[in-house]
C-alpha cells in the first residue's frame, strides 16, 4: 500500500474486522490508523458503526479485540464481588492471575448511571502491570472508586473450575473477596 493512501469505509472497516480476528494479541487504534492511515479518532468511530452492526469487538485496556460470543465449553465464568482500595487493585488482579484466571471486566452499580461495566481482559502480570500503567498515565480513576465502599464485580474465567476456586481462596484470605 502506498504511504499516503488511505483506505476508505467499508473497505476499512472489513480490514479492521479481519486483521481483529487474524489478532492474537488487542491491536490500539493509533496501530489499526497507522496501518490504513487514518486518525485514531477515524478509527474509533469506525470500531463504533462496526460494534452498532453487531461485530464482537471488545475495548480493552491493551487495545481492541475481537470476540466472537460463543461458549466455549472447556472455560468456566463467573462473577465475584470484591472491595478494597484502589492501592490493593494491583494485589487484586494478580492474585487472580497467579492462580489461572482472566479477568474480563469490572462492574458497578453508580448511584445516578445504574449499572457500569469496563473490559479489562488481563491473564498474567504483565497485562495486570501494563493496566495499571495505563490508568496512572491517564490518570483516571478506578471505576470502584466511584461506589459506597469500593464494592464491584469482575467476570473471571478459567480452564478449570479449581482454578476459580483457587483465586477465590486467595482474594478470602486477602480480605479482598466479599462472600
Amino acid at each position: 500500500m502506498n504511504e499516503k493512501e488511505k483506505i476508505l469505509g467499508d473497505e476499512r472497516r472489513r480490514f479492521i474486522v479481519d486483521t481483529l480476528q487474524a489478532s492474537e494479541k488487542p491491536i490500539t487504534g493509533r496501530i489499526l490508523g497507522e496501518m490504513t492511515n487514518v486518525s485514531r479518532q477515524v478509527i474509533v468511530g469506525d470500531i463504533t458503526l462496526l460494534k452498532a452492526k453487531n461485530e464482537p469487538i471488545v475495548a480493552t485496556s491493551q487495545g481492541y479485540i475481537f470476540m466472537p460470543i460463543q461458549a466455549t465449553p472447556e472455560r468456566v465464568e463467573k462473577t465475584i464481588v470484591c472491595k478494597h482500595t484502589p492501592d490493593q487493585t494491583i494485589d487484586e488482579l494478580n492474585i487472580l492471575v497467579d492462580n489461572g484466571v482472566t479477568v474480563k471486566d469490572v462492574k458497578i452499580e453508580h448511584p445516578v448511571y445504574g449499572d457500569l461495566s469496563a473490559s479489562i481482559m488481563v491473564s498474567n502480570r504483565n497485562e495486570v502491570k501494563e493496566f495499571i500503567k495505563r490508568i496512572k498515565e491517564a490518570d483516571a480513576i478506578y471505576l470502584s472508586k466511584l461506589t459506597d465502599g469500593g464494592i464491584h464485580l469482575h467476570t473471571i474465567m478459567a480452564d478449570d473450575e479449581e482454578y476459580i476456586k483457587n483465586a477465590e481462596e486467595a482474594l478470602r484470605k486477602a480480605g479482598i473477596l466479599v462472600d
